[in-house]
C-alpha cells in the first residue's frame, strides 16, 4: 500500500468517526431500532457485510491513486441541512437516511469518484441500515386479512370478517403486527440484492431476482397466514397457535427463502469480479482541504440544530380544561359514556372528557405535544387509535371524509367481542393542529411544524379526536358533525392560547 492510500484512509477513517461524533444521537437511535425490532435485526450484518465486499475488490483498487473531490462538500452539507429538517420535525428515516448518506459521500469526497464508482454497490449495500418500510404494515395486514379470509371460504369454512379480525366456527382470530410479513419482506429484499450482485452479472437477472425476492414473501406469508387458520381450526385450536404460531412462520419462511435461492442459482452466471481502468492522469488535490471542507459541512447544520433548540425550547404546556368544561349547548358529564381512550405516546398534556346535548352524546379528547424529539412526537406511527392485538378494542374501519371543506379522518371501533351483549361501537374524527392551522395530513402537520419551528414559533401541535356511539348506521357521524360545528372556534381558541402561555 502507497503512503498516499494510507493517507487517504486515515483521513476517510477521521472523518467516519467525526460523523459518528457529531450525529451520535441519530447513530444510537437507528442501532436502538436494530435492537429492538425483529424487523430490522438483520441490519447489524449490513456494515461488516460492505466492508467484505470492498476487500474482495482490493487487487482491483489497489491500482487507482486516491484523488479528493472537495467540491462534494457542497452535496455533503444539503444532505447535513436535510438532516436538520428531518431533526426539527422529528423524521426518523429522514435523519436517518441522511446520516448514511454523509458516511457514503465521505469516500468520493476523500478518496474520489473513480474510487466511489469502483465500490459504488458497498457503498449503497449500506443504505440497507436504514430502518425503514414499517410505514407499509397497515396495508400488508389489510392484504393478509383479506387474502386469509378468501382462501378460508374458498375453503368451505364459513367465516365472518371485520377489519383485521374475523370468526369461524372454530375461533376468532385477528391479524396483527407479526402476520404482516414485512420482516420477511425486508429482509427478503435485503438478501435478495446481495444474492444478485454476487450471482449475476447481467442486470436483467438482477432485476429479475430482486423482483422475485419481492413478491414470493408476500405470497409465501399469505399461505402461511392461511394454514395457520386453518391447522388451528382443524386441531381444535392446540396447534399453530401462541409460540408455535410465530415458530411455524419463521420455519416456513426459511424453507421459502432457501427454495428461492436454489432456483436462483439454476440461471447463476460465472464469477467475475469487476475490472477497473483507473483514470489516466489524475489532478493532485489537496487532502487537508477537502478534509476541513468535509469537517465544515457536517458540523454547520448540527450548530444550526442548537440555534433552534435553544431558541423555541419551552416549559411544559398546560391545557385550561375549565375553558372546555361546557362547549356551546354541549355540556360536560362525568362519568363518560366509554371508556376507551387514543394510544398516544407522551403527549406533553391531554385533555379527555365526554358532552351531552339533548339526547346526543360525544366526546373529546386532545394530546399536546411539546419540545418533541424521535420519542415523543406528534406524527407518529406509535399514535394509536387502538393498539394491534389489544383484548378490547379493535379499529374495524377507516377512511376520510369531507367536513365543512375541511378533510378529516374517520375510523370505526369495536370494544368487545363479536355478537355479546358487552359490545360497544364508537364512530371516531381525527385532525392535527399545528400552528394555528387543522389538517389531516401526516406530511402537512410535518411541514407546518418545520415551518413553525424555523420561523421561530415553536414545534406545537396537538391531535383533536372527537367520538360518538355510532349502534346505528350513520348514527356517530351525525352527532360528530353537529358537535364539531358547535366546538371548531372554542378548541381553536383554546389551543392558541396554550400555546402562548
Amino acid at each position: 500500500m502507497t503512503q498516499t492510500w494510507r493517507n487517504s484512509l486515515a483521513a476517510l477513517l477521521l472523518a467516519l468517526l467525526l460523523v459518528a461524533a457529531t450525529y451520535w444521537n441519530t447513530l444510537s437511535g437507528m442501532v436502538a431500532i436494530w435492537e429492538r425490532s425483529g424487523t430490522f435485526t438483520h441490519a447489524f450484518l449490513v456494515p461488516p457485510i460492505s466492508l467484505w465486499l470492498v476487500w474482495r475488490l482490493r487487487a482491483s483498487l489497489s491500482a487507482f491513486v486516491p484523488s479528493p473531490a472537495p467540491w462534494l462538500a457542497l452535496p455533503l452539507f444539503l444532505v447535513g441541512v436535510l438532516w436538520l429538517f428531518g431533526e426539527l420535525v422529528a423524521v426518523n428515516v429522514v435523519t436517518q437516511f441522511a446520516l448514511v448518506c454523509m458516511l457514503v459521500l465521505s469516500v468520493p469526497l476523500l478518496l474520489g469518484l473513480p474510487v466511489a464508482r469502483a465500490i459504488a454497490f458497498p457503498l449503497l449495500f449500506l443504505f440497507f441500515c436504514v430502518p425503514f418500510g414499517e410505514f407499509i404494515m397497515p396495508r400488508l395486514m389489510q392484504w393478509t386479512a383479506d387474502i386469509t379470509v378468501l382462501f378460508v371460504r374458498i375453503s368451505g369454512v364459513p367465516v365472518y370478517q371485520e377489519g383485521l379480525q374475523f370468526v369461524i366456527p372454530s375461533g376468532r382470530w385477528s391479524v396483527v403486527e407479526a402476520c404482516s410479513g414485512i420482516r420477511y419482506l425486508i429482509a427478503s429484499i435485503c438478501v435478495g440484492v446481495l444474492f444478485a450482485y454476487l450471482n449475476y452479472t447481467s442486470w436483467k437477472r438482477r432485476v429479475l431476482f430482486v423482483i422475485a425476492a419481492a413478491l414470493v414473501p408476500l405470497l409465501a406469508n399469505w399461505l402461511r397466514a392461511y394454514g395457520i387458520v386453518m391447522l388451528g381450526h382443524f386441531s381444535g385450536n392446540k396447534l399453530a397457535t401462541g409460540v408455535d404460531h410465530l415458530v411455524y412462520g419463521w420455519v416456513f419462511f426459511g424453507i421459502v427463502m432457501t427454495l428461492l435461492f436454489m432456483l436462483g442459482m439454476r440461471w447463476q452466471e460465472p464469477e467475475r469480479l469487476p475490472v477497473f481502468t483507473p483514470p489516466r492522469v489524475t489532478t493532485p488535490r489537496s487532502l487537508p482541504l477537502a478534509w476541513l471542507l468535509l469537517a465544515a459541512a457536517l458540523l454547520i447544520p448540527r450548530a444550526g440544530l442548537w440555534l433552534v433548540e435553544r431558541s423555541d425550547a419551552a416549559a411544559a404546556p398546560a391545557l385550561n380544561a375549565a375553558r372546555l368544561n361546557d362547549i356551546g349547548d354541549w355540556k360536560g358529564i362525568s362519568p363518560g359514556f366509554s371508556s376507551w381512550q387514543p394510544a398516544f405516546t407522551q403527549p406533553a398534556a391531554s385533555f379527555r372528557r365526554s358532552y351531552v346535548s339533548a339526547d346526543k352524546q360525544a366526546a373529546l379528547y386532545i394530546a399536546y405535544y411539546r419540545n418533541q424529539d424521535s420519542q415523543r412526537k406528534l406524527v407518529s406511527s406509535e399514535n394509536m387509535l387502538a393498539r394491534s392485538g389489544g383484548d378490547f378494542w379493535v379499529v374495524v374501519e377507516r377512511g376520510t371524509a369531507n367536513v365543512d371543506a375541511l378533510t378529516v379522518r374517520t375510523a370505526s371501533l369495536r370494544g368487545g367481542s363479536v355478537g355479546t351483549g358487552g359490545e360497544q361501537r364508537l364512530r371516531v374524527w381525527q385532525w392535527y393542529w399545528v400552528d394555528g392551522t387543522l389538517t389531516a395530513s401526516d406530511i402537512q402537520a410535518k411541514l407546518l411544524t418545520l415551518k413553525a419551528r424555523l420561523t421561530g414559533r415553536g414545534d406545537d401541535g396537538a391531535i383533536i379526536v372527537l367520538y360518538a356511539p355510532d349502534q346505528q348506521p350513520r348514527e356517530g357521524d351525525a352527532v360528530l358533525s353537529a358537535f364539531a360545528l358547535a366546538a371548531r372556534e372554542t378548541l381553536m381558541s383554546a389551543l392558541a392560547r396554550t400555546r402562548e402561555e
